[in-house]
């Protein structure tokens, strides 16, 4: 997938979450919270590059 469609995915999850939030859906938009915070951390170590991590070979 595309950067652009990650970062996309990323904020419509993340938007979800904050409708979920405002209609009183708590669970729901915590999870979808988490999801987008856990996508966006993972893009960005991905777009970093493997700088600093150990590997076993």
């Amino acid at each position: 997938m595309n950067d652009m469609y990650k970062d996309i995915l990323t904020g419509t999850v993340f938007a979800t979450g904050l409708l979920g939030f405002v209609s009183g859906e708590f669970i729901i938009s915590s999870a979808l919270f988490a999801t987008a915070a856990i996508a966006s951390n993972v893009n960005r170590n991905r777009k970093e590059g493997n700088a600093g991590h150990l590997s076993c070979e």
